[in-house]
């Protein structure tokens, strides 16, 4: 597909010419085009969760598949690529810093020691399978742990999350982003059918849900078919799994520094990846366990915080090409449903062993 293109203003060009570094001014106003772009995009996405039957997908899919298409559509246009990069290393990083303001240790707490035993176990489980498997069916390993993080964490957010220190491609995040979604929409849809065949209580449905199904919004669509203590479970189950991100994030970070100290011939010129946005995380949701906020503004805070995250999604489908998407071919596909078919059942057997 062809790209549109413009022509630089004025301002630019005389910038260059006489080689002054431009202002700060200048600098903001070179990224207005791609924020005002994929803020246009994820305002789309949060538009169209209004209609019957899409309101189950994140708006973070949503944003990225509307990227997706503009890009190979359209085209993205020259002027908006310095607020695309911009969106995909700030804006994104302090969106999920925010998603600390949405978690307190006392929730943590009400899964209780046998229910975060499973939560953990079935994380660092799924994402060890994943790393093996992917190497078994030879996909690369970018992508291998994005859709492992993917998978054991928190969908769309924990691969765009991962992809911090990872440093895959964006259609490696596409592709990624692409399996979470199919099997854990799967999974919302499937496992409503499954309490009373296995003969769950509430509770051990609502961990079980929070435990193994991809989306925040998934695992709430499923975990409410049971009742609300189903759903309350499966919730809180959920959301101490998006605690898990900060640690994954940490540590994938740690052994890729390893990795390119020890081998990459560009170590020193490229710098390690140094994920900040962690420690803002898990300092605001110490905040956020100490200091009660007022609702109105709490309320105002989640819905800020979904649409900027969901920029991120929406500038990675603006620098997407599905003819490299198409060339991934069907063995990462095969990764994501057997990671989601490992950690529903792993996740299972544990709550059988463990919950009444």
């Amino acid at each position: 597909m062809s790209t549109l293109t413009f022509v630089a203003p004025a301002s630019r060009l005389a910038c260059a010419q006489t080689g002054r570094p431009k202002g700060r001014l200048s600098k903001i106003v070179d990224l207005l085009p791609g924020l005002a772009l994929t803020s246009g995009i994820a305002g789309l996405a949060f538009g169209l969760r209004r209609l019957p039957g899409v309101s189950t997908f994140s708006p973070l899919i949503l944003a990225m598949l509307l990227g997706i298409v503009v890009q190979n559509v359209i085209g993205t246009p020259a002027l908006a690529h310095q607020g695309v990069s911009f969106t995909l290393k700030k804006v994104l990083r302090i969106a999920i810093a925010l998603l600390g303001l949405q978690l307190t240790a006392q929730q943590v707490a009400e899964v209780g020691v046998s229910g975060l035993a499973i939560i953990l176990t079935t994380l660092i489980a799924t994402f060890g399978f994943a790393k093996w498997f992917g190497r078994v069916l030879g996909v690369e390993r970018q992508l291998t742990e994005l859709i492992g993080a993917g998978t054991s964490i928190c969908g769309a957010s924990a691969v765009i999350a991962v992809n911090t220190v990872t440093d895959a491609g964006d259609e490696d995040v596409a592709y990624a982003v692409a399996c979470v979604t199919i099997f854990g929409s799967i999974a919302m849809f499937a496992y409503p059918l499954l309490p009373g065949l296995l003969h769950l209580t509430p509770r051990a449905y609502g961990l079980w849900a929070g435990a193994s199904i991809h989306e925040i919004a998934q695992v709430v669509a499923a975990a409410f078919q049971a009742g609300k203590t189903a759903g309350d479970y499966g919730t809180i189950a959920k959301l101490t799994r998006v605690a898990m991100l900060a640690p994954v994030v940490v540590t994938l970070g740690m052994m890729a520094a390893r990795s390119r100290t020890r081998g990459a011939v560009d170590a020193g010129r490229k710098p390690l990846p140094k994920p900040w946005f962690v420690l803002g995380f898990i300092s605001l949701v110490a905040l956020n366990s100490l200091v009660a906020l007022p609702a109105a503004p709490k309320a105002w805070i989640v819905t800020a915080t979904g649409f900027l995250l969901s920029l991120g999604p929406a500038a990675m489908g603006l620098e997407t090409d599905l003819g490299k998407l198409r060339a991934k071919g069907l063995r990462p596909l095969t990764l994501g449903a057997a990671a989601s078919v490992f950690i529903a059942g792993f996740s299972l057997a544990l709550v059988e062993l463990m919950v009444s």
